[in-house]
């Protein structure tokens, strides 16, 4: 009679294996700064709180000083914490950069100044990949709504159903799902499916990745 202790260390060692394509993992990112006021136009006259964020290289939020910027300080003025005043009709390009001179990172918005304020409901698209042996594909896209968010898989979705423990999350490091928010369990491994979404906001998050839960190892990705 086989041991069954051994029998349960192979089971193991299989499931382990279906998810693991390396086994070093490089918990490193690109920095990220980027505006995450979703606005269209802001009415004349009238002023407009604009907010950043920035990511470090391992995808953690920190504070910064940053640089608020207007291409047309005539049409949109903007103080150095990112207040803007509309003055007059017109468009404008609003920066923002950090406030260290050796780095790059910058983001920018085209705003209007017009009757109204006009907010935009946010929306992206993407597509999965996978990043072990095993299937996982398929395009996505990301909607803001009233009260929260929904994300939506396309027909040509396909995960292999040999993944053991399948999640999904959103994070802001592609290879890890510290302080990511858990949107749930994979049960659709084939075709068009969605999840409604409450407690998580558009700008939060910069990616979807796919983990293999009960070994934390990574079997996929897209970015937002």
């Amino acid at each position: 009679m086989k041991n069954p202790n051994l029998i349960l260390i192979s089971f193991l060692a299989l499931l382990m294996t279906a998810c693991i394509k390396d086994d070093f993992v490089d918990d490193k990112v690109d920095p990220l700064l980027r505006i995450i006021s979703a606005i269209d136009t802001i009415e004349i006259n009238t002023t407009y709180q604009f907010e950043s964020k920035y990511l470090n290289n391992v995808g953690n939020e920190e504070d910064v000083d940053v640089i608020w910027s207007s291409s047309d300080p005539s049409i949109i003025e903007i103080s150095a914490n990112g207040l803007a005043f509309a003055k007059t009709e017109g468009q404008a390009i609003i920066s923002v950069s950090l406030g260290n001179d050796t780095s790059s990172l910058m983001d920018s918005a085209e705003v209007n100044v017009g009757d109204n304020t006009i907010k935009i409901k946010q929306f992206s698209m993407g597509t999965i990949r996978t990043t072990s042996s095993y299937k996982l594909e398929g395009d996505f896209e990301l909607k803001e709504q009233e009260n929260g968010l929904n994300l939506s898989f396309a027909d040509n979705y396909s995960a292999s159903t040999a993944l053991p423990g399948l999640f999904v999350y959103f994070s802001n490091n592609k290879n890890s799902i510290a302080n990511a928010f858990e949107i749930g369990s994979v049960e659709v491994f084939n075709g068009a499916h969605s999840y409604e979404l409450v407690g998580v906001g558009f700008s939060d998050y910069k990616y979807i990745v796919y983990f293999c839960k009960p070994f934390n190892v990574k079997v996929g990705d897209g970015e937002l």
